[in-house]
């Protein structure tokens, strides 16, 4: 199919409303407008780099958490989580009560996404992964009633106070196995010839209008993106998420979603979608770049100061990149340390402006290593 005579799909009558049922896309896809197939080569080469830069650089296990916390507070965030990445990091004891659920939401889809990855290996990506880590996303929190891990039985709508006055409303529920089954066919389809990111910018804006489950949408969406890449192996890790490019003006992400089915372009809706994985692409090589920046200066600080304490040093610090927040009792356990030595050693981690006191307390205290952080925000 040329894209450019794609035709979104038709509406149907519900009760008192029309649902939107989108065609099918489990076809080959191809265009002829040059601009996109720049933006294609372009996106797939940020893509090439970041992925390279991954695999070549020492220690990236260390640095995935905080990758995927800031995936979690910013994928949450569109959705109306008021969380931020510091607070995503601090353990639940540590969090007001009134905030306590906005901090369970983005845990659960930080745990999701770990989950999903793992589970990557034993099955693929598919309406069945899906719905685990929909799951896993809904567990415990908003939306727990919802059905987690089904699709829906029902019919949802996107805004207005109801169906009568909705912004968008998703096919009917009849409707939403087949076109699941059709989208999971799309992704896993070898005898057709779409690149990858073609493949995938696709597939998200058709999971967006399927709307299979009762809540977490958008959620489930922009972690389709990145477990379609890890499962592909174009990306050995998880490190590109769309939620910062889609969150910096969520009504253009919105309006464009719209675009497709309203007026049947898809190739715009492909240009802005990879116009999002260059940029990001980019923007996380730079985040990359400057981890292992820091790592280095941070590791040639501490062997100057630490002294014969240098290895247990760069013990705590290689602990630092997997989890930011430490207290005292920790650092004894992670080093093997004694009460007074532990102490002395985050003495000298404030002394050379590694980490920062933030709980404000003379006991129990509580430190940030503010300068690793610093970099996600």
């Amino acid at each position: 199919m040329d894209i450019g005579a794609y035709k979104s799909g038709h509406l149907e009558k519900g009760l008192n409303y029309h649902y939107f049922v989108p065609e099918l896309v489990n076809r080959q896809w191809e265009w002829k407008d040059p601009l996109l197939s720049t933006l294609l080569e372009k996106a797939s080469i940020s893509l090439g780099e970041l992925n390279s830069f991954a695999r070549l650089a020492p220690d990236i296990d260390l640095f995935i958490q905080l990758h995927v916390t800031k995936e979690a507070v910013i994928s949450s965030s569109i959705e109306g989580t008021q969380t931020n990445i510091d607070e995503a990091l601090l353990p639940e004891e540590a969090i007001n009560p009134e905030r306590r659920n906005d901090w369970l939401e983005v845990r659960n889809y930080s745990y999701a996404m770990q989950t999903a990855i793992k589970k990557l290996e034993q099955i693929p990506l598919s309406s069945r992964l899906l719905r685990q880590t929909h799951k896993t996303l809904l567990s415990g929190v908003r939306g727990k009633h919802k059905m987690p891990g089904e699709f829906r039985k029902s019919q949802n709508r996107i805004g207005g106070a109801s169906l009568n006055d909705a912004v968008f409303i998703p096919p009917a529920h009849t409707h939403v196995n087949e076109l699941m089954g059709d989208l999971e066919n799309f992704l896993h389809n070898e005898t057709i010839h779409v690149p990858a990111l073609v493949r995938i910018g696709i597939a998200h804006y058709q999971f967006e209008t399927i709307h299979p489950f009762l809540d977490g949408n958008g959620r489930v969406g922009r972690l389709l993106i990145t477990l379609y890449l890890v499962s592909q192996k174009i990306l050995h890790q998880p490190l590109l998420y769309l939620s910062v490019f889609f969150e910096k003006n969520k009504s253009l992400y919105y309006d464009n979603l719209t675009r497709v089915r309203e007026k049947n372009d898809m190739i715009h809706w492909l240009k802005y979608f990879l116009t999002g994985v260059d940029e990001t692409a980019r923007q996380s090589t730079n985040t990359l770049t400057k981890i292992l920046k820091l790592k280095e200066n941070i590791d040639n600080k501490l062997r100057n100061a630490a002294g014969r304490r240098a290895n247990t040093a760069l013990t705590l610090l290689t602990h630092l990149f997997k989890q930011p927040f430490i207290n005292v009792k920790q650092v004894e356990k992670i080093c093997g340390l004694s009460t007074k030595a532990a102490n002395d050693m985050v003495s000298l981690f404030i002394e050379q402006d590694i980490l920062k006191e933030i709980s404000g307390k003379t006991r129990y205290r509580l430190f940030l290593f503010e300068p690793y952080v610093n970099l996600f925000k």
